[in-house]
């Protein structure tokens, strides 16, 4: 789930609005310790400016470089950056990475249509999971390396680009649409090869971004939001006091929503988030909250602010349906970090998020387990 297009999108709509075309660098095979792993995306616009990271900022100037003669052409390549020798005398980067990184370069611009990343773009902004397919290996002179396949918009049967009827109907059948239905259900990059002649196909998944639900909008949640945005996740905030849902509150937010606690579940479809934190610091709101999250199987992650005697006295008054919090509720939420400041919890409550939703947290901790 290397696929975010989010670090991407204000280089993309700058030079899109321009009509400048762009070179897209693919990460689609790596050996050894490296910095990002297959399926990491970085844009490179003609002036060399570039949105994204394959490594820690060390490859991405000479990946500038080799990106020029992609856009003026049209051409796909490949450059490989291999790390190894800790010598590093092919490169004179000096990194000490260790690893290999094979990079496919494809123009996307006015030409293209602005694929494989307008179809991607379509598919985020509607929250919707997607796949594309690139071909990164062919033996077919009619078949062009960086060739695409990209699934049609009310069917699953895969649309190429343009290229010759023979070639299409190879890259439009059942096996090559089954394959990238796969890399769109599990978000996992993978790859489809045939022989005779051979070609093969990289499946690259789109990385949705989580979303975060915030249930109070008080002032100490503007740095949890702050904090998440950053990280490119969408965040809806929702509190039923005027003063604090106003959306000029939290700039970088998708939604901030006026709503009274007991109405949770009319205001906001439950199932689409993937972590809800309880901090309204109202104890009949926080209830109301958590008895509404109690009756919803979502979102998997629920964190509540407070004291564990706080947290003991709501689910005492939430009763026997506190169990259905079980293995959910993570109270006091927060990675323990130390510091008391708003902005030093927003950062131990965005962690813990983020270790959950990467599978790293404790389950130690949860509450209820």
């Amino acid at each position: 789930m290397e696929s975010s297009l989010g670090p991407l999108f204000p280089l993309l709509e700058r030079e899109r609005a321009a009509g400048r075309a762009l070179a897209l660098a693919v990460l689609v095979h790596t050996a050894g310790s490296t910095y990002r792993k297959p399926g990491a995306l970085l844009l490179i616009a003609q002036s060399g400016e570039y949105a994204g990271l394959l490594s820690g900022g060390c490859l991405e100037g000479d990946l500038a470089q080799r990106a020029r003669e992609v856009i003026e052409t049209g051409r796909a390549r490949f450059v490989t950056y291999d790390l190894r020798d800790e010598r590093d005398l092919v490169w004179g980067l000096g990194l000490g990475c260790e690893g290999e990184m094979r990079i496919l370069l494809l123009r996307t611009g006015p030409e293209e249509h602005w694929e494989p990343l307008a179809h991607l773009a379509s598919a985020l902004a509607a929250h919707s999971p997607a796949a594309v397919g690139i071909v990164t290996e062919s033996a077919d002179a009619e078949l062009p390396i960086g060739a695409l396949v990209l699934p049609g918009p009310a069917s699953p049967q895969p649309r190429p680009q343009s290229l010759p009827g023979r070639v299409k109907t190879r890259l439009t059948g059942p096996s090559v649409a089954a394959a990238l239905e796969s890399a769109r259900r599990t978000a996992a990059v993978g790859w489809f090869e045939e022989s005779s002649p051979d070609w093969k196909l990289f499946l690259l998944p789109l990385s949705l971004p989580p979303r975060l639900l915030l249930l109070g909008a008080g002032p100490d949640a503007l740095p949890v939001a702050d904090l998440a945005a950053r990280q490119h996740w969408k965040v809806t905030l929702v509190d039923h006091r005027p003063a604090y849902a106003q959306p000029s509150h939290f700039p970088l937010a998708e939604r901030v929503l006026l709503s009274r606690p007991e109405a949770l579940a009319h205001a906001v479809h439950l199932a689409d988030f993937s972590a809800a934190v309880v901090m309204s610091h109202h104890l009949p709101s926080d209830l109301e909250y958590l008895r509404a999250l109690a009756a919803n199987p979502t979102p998997r992650y629920v964190g509540l602010l407070g004291p564990p005697a706080r947290r003991d006295k709501l689910l005492g008054e939430l009763g026997p349906q506190a169990k259905t919090l079980s293995g959910r509720l993570w109270a006091p939420v927060g990675f323990d970090l130390g510091g008391r400041t708003p902005e030093s919890i927003a950062l131990a409550i965005v962690a813990e998020v983020h270790a959950f939703l990467c599978g790293t947290a404790q389950r130690e901790k949860r509450i209820l387990p």
